[in-house]
């Protein structure tokens, strides 16, 4: 159950393929695995370790008893450990920009940029280590004094997503180590392999037993729930869908966890009349295809002034007929497969739909003949805004265009989504360009830019896309907590 490419086969051999529960890799109960598969071919690339609940406390429970003695390691010494798990991951970019390619099928020039991006959030917090402040002050009456400390928040729960393999384990396991927190970390079944890798470079980092466990399961909830509803654990942070973020919510009241939730996306993509259409183009292809278009600040719905929709429709066209389908491997392929047959499934349902409500292919708007699940890059053109695409989250390689001739118009259609991630918006005038950000119902805004992401900026949203922010200097906030002492006799 290997590739037929030597060096292929070297990248998926060197990831670990069991759980790590206190400090050592170790079989899932009853030795279970399951398949992880290549998505361009649909072959299984290797099994991993399938945890069941059982193996899942116990990850808890070796996050629990590290704690204390984690929460008291010096600032410095978690930070250094970052730094130098950070030097590792850059050293060895090539390779684990492979193994990413190879689980999760994004271009190896798209895997190499999310290694960089995730290795950046492990330099940004092991700065953040040393920079966790408190304050004392006079109490207004004069009579105390007030002294406030931020404290590790204690063992957390990790879910990451399977798009961005990597870079969501970061953004997690960054702060949480930074703060002196444990963790226990579930990577999304379909891209474990990434996660194992990175828990094995912390390690030879120097990160002590049991402050970061791994759990491989290809069912989330039977190992998850357990470990939420276990008085244990006092923080949970997900980064996937919206439905299964509400789910986790109501599990989480029952212990009252600290919560953070990165979730659905549906972001309108606005090009005025006076736009510079070949940076609105430029902008487009960033928000649109990063990563295959399988990313929550992915553009979904792109409204273009009737007097410019013409040109700008043309233009990304040409832009999006040019790219290179398959398989992530070769250096000169653009565009990977979706990542299983149910995305691809998905998306050829949305097109569908829309084509059937009145929408018009430029380019695109079929599957891609052969095995693997790709799709044609695609715009459409003329959708109408009742097209399921307009509230469901495409996660693929397609640009639907309705245009819109007002601005009060389109921020109002911008807005009438029950999510608020991201919005971005291409303008020319200074004035509306602040005016529509203010007004736009989300937690990220690209103004003339088409990447938001940045380890040092936070992220996060607003409505059904969340609840808390990752990154920037808020991010480790999420994984601290503050103790006020009120100090008397004075």
């Amino acid at each position: 159950m290997t590739t037929t490419h030597p060096r292929e086969n070297a990248v998926v051999e060197m990831a670990p393929k069991q759980l790590l529960i206190g400090g050592s890799w170790r079989d899932a109960t009853g030795a279970r695995t399951f398949t992880v598969e290549d998505p361009a071919t649909g072959q299984g690339l290797c099994e991993v370790a399938d945890a069941s609940a059982e193996d899942g406390l116990a990850a808890l429970a070796a996050a629990s008893e590290a704690q204390n003695d984690w929460a008291a390691h010096a600032p410095r010494e978690r930070g250094e450990i970052l730094r130098r798990a950070y030097e590792i991951l850059t050293d060895r970019r090539e390779d684990l920009a492979l193994l990413m390619t190879l689980e999760m099928g994004k271009p190896l020039a798209e895997s190499r940029g999310e290694i960089t991006y995730a290795a950046e959030f492990f330099r940004w917090f092991a700065e953040e280590a040393v920079r966790i402040g408190g304050d004392y002050a006079v109490a207004p009456s004069g009579t105390g004094r007030f002294l406030v400390t931020r404290q590790p928040v204690g063992p957390a729960l990790l879910i990451t997503p399977w798009n961005f393999p990597m870079a969501m384990g970061t953004r997690k396991i960054g702060p949480a180590i930074a703060a002196g927190c444990t963790s226990v970390i579930k990577p999304a079944h379909q891209t474990p392999l990434s996660m194992l890798a990175l828990a094995d470079i912390l390690r030879e980092a120097g990160l002590p037993d049991g402050v970061l466990n791994v759990v491989t399961a290809q069912g989330a909830g039977s190992v998850m729930e357990p470990m939420i509803r276990d008085r244990r654990a006092r923080k949970l942070s997900f980064t996937g869908s919206t439905a299964v973020g509400r789910k986790l919510i109501e599990q989480s009241a029952e212990q009252v966890l600290k919560v953070s939730l990165e979730l659905g996306g549906n972001a309108p993509f606005i090009v005025f009349d006076d736009a510079d259409l070949d940076a609105a183009v430029d902008g487009a292809m960033l928000a649109k295809m990063r990563n295959i278009g399988e990313a929550c600040t992915a553009a979904n719905r792109f409204y273009v002034h009737t007097d410019v929709a013409e040109r700008f429709s043309a233009k990304l066209a040409e832009r999006m007929a040019g790219l290179n389908l398959g398989r992530g491997v070769a250096d000169d392929v653009q565009v990977g497969p979706l990542i299983d047959d149910a995305q691809l499934n998905k998306v050829t349902e949305l097109v569908s739909d829309a084509i059937d409500r009145g929408a018009e292919v430029v380019t695109g708007g079929t599957a891609a003949n052969g095995q693997g699940h790709f799709y044609n890059p695609t715009v459409l053109t003329n959708v109408p805004r009742e097209a399921r695409m307009g509230t469901e989250e495409i996660f693929g390689p397609v640009a639907p265009i309705t245009t819109f001739t007002d601005e009060r118009e389109v921020i109002d259609a911008a807005n009438n989504t029950e999510y608020g991630l991201v919005a971005y918006l291409y303008t020319r005038d200074l004035q509306r360009g602040l005016r529509v950000t203010e007004a736009l119902e989300t937690g990220m805004v690209g103004l003339n830019q088409g990447l938001v992401s940045n380890p040092a900026a936070p992220f996060g949203g607003v409505k059904a896309s969340g609840l808390g922010r990752e990154g920037g200097k808020v991010g480790i906030d999420e994984f601290l907590e503050t103790k006020y002492v009120a100090i008397g006799g004075l």
